[in-house]
C-alpha cells in the first residue's frame, strides 16, 4: 500500500504562488495509473482539483486550469502541484490521492491565501 505525504502549504498574498508536494513511499508511482489532487475549503465537501495518469495526461477541474500545473518526477517518486495566480477562493486543505475517493490519502497540507 502507498503511503502519502504533502508538504509545501502556506500563507500567501493573491496573486502569489506556491508549489505542493505529494511524496510517495511502498510504492512506485510510476506504477500508479493515476495520481489526483484535491481540496477540501471549511465547511465545504472534499473537490476534485487535478490529476495526472501514467502517461502523464493531465484534467484539471474547470476553476483552476491556466493557473494550476500538476506534473510528476517518477525519478523522486513524487507529484507536484504548481499554483500560480492563487486567489482567495484557493484557500483549502490540499490532499494528495491514488484510487479515487476509497483509496490512499496524505494527511493533506494547508493553503491560505489571503486578498
Amino acid at each position: 500500500q502507498v503511503q502519502l505525504v504533502e508538504s509545501g502549504g502556506d500563507l500567501v498574498q493573491a496573486g502569489g504562488s506556491l508549489r505542493l508536494s505529494c511524496s510517495a513511499s511502498g510504492r512506485r508511482i510510476a506504477s500508479i495509473n493515476v495520481i489526483g489532487w484535491y481540496r477540501q475549503a471549511p465547511g465545504k465537501p472534499r473537490e476534485f482539483v487535478a490529476a495526472i495518469s501514467s502517461g502523464s495526461i493531465v484534467n484539471y477541474v474547470n476553476s483552476v486550469k491556466g493557473r494550476f500545473t500538476i506534473s510528476r518526477d517518477n525519478a523522486k517518486n513524487t507529484v507536484y502541484l504548481q499554483m500560480n495566480n492563487l486567489k482567495p477562493e484557493d484557500t483549502a486543505v490540499y490532499y494528495c490521492n491514488t484510487g479515487g475517493p476509497r483509496g490512499n490519502w496524505g494527511q493533506g497540507t494547508q493553503v491560505t491565501v489571503s486578498s
